[in-house]
């Protein structure tokens, strides 16, 4: 699924201008694919990751869920000048697993245990030995759900787009 505001075609790149890694790739995927993830969907992937790896120490949290405001940036037309268009409340969350992986979470919005759950999952999906299966069997089904809840809401606006063009009137001063 293709990030909103990326178009298919353009490379993501780090800070300093290099290429993501595939981990990093992967990683900022599902991240995304958290982001935007109920309470319910979290929870079962939690149910799935732990049905597959088992039980683990309970983490460690290095920042507790909390609350606060960021700002929105935009770009008339997409290629314009920044601007800064609102602010919106987010929660973020850090912890670290037993075996030293760490997970984070920015969720919009006012969602503590969504943002717990989604740490947990994030440093759980960075396991090295079922990493790839973990997300095939919770994150991909996910992303493909989300995608058809967007179309959805595309087709359903679709019919009330507005195509506004101007008249000329026949008369040329020239």
């Amino acid at each position: 699924m293709r990030e909103a505001g990326i178009k298919d075609d353009e490379i993501v790149r780090c800070r300093d201008g290099s290429p993501l890694s595939p981990a990093q790739a992967a990683r900022r995927r599902w991240l995304a694919v958290l982001a935007r993830a109920s309470l319910a969907e979290l929870e079962a992937i939690r149910g799935a990751i732990e049905g597959v790896i088992g039980d683990h120490a309970p983490p460690r949290l290095l920042r507790q869920p909390e609350i606060g405001m960021t700002m929105l940036r935009g770009r008339m037309g997409g290629t314009g000048q920044v601007f800064n268009f609102s602010e919106i409340t987010m929660t973020r969350c850090t912890l670290q697993l037993a075996d030293g992986r760490l997970g984070c979470a920015y969720m919009s919005g006012r969602k503590k245990n969504e943002a717990r759950l989604a740490a947990l999952i994030d440093a759980l999906l960075q396991d090295p030995d079922h990493g790839e299966r973990l997300i095939a069997l919770a994150i991909d089904p996910l992303s493909a759900e989300q995608a058809a809840r967007a179309r959805q809401r595309v087709d359903k606006s679709a019919p009330t787009k507005v195509e506004f063009f101007t008249l000329v009137r026949g008369e040329n001063p020239a």
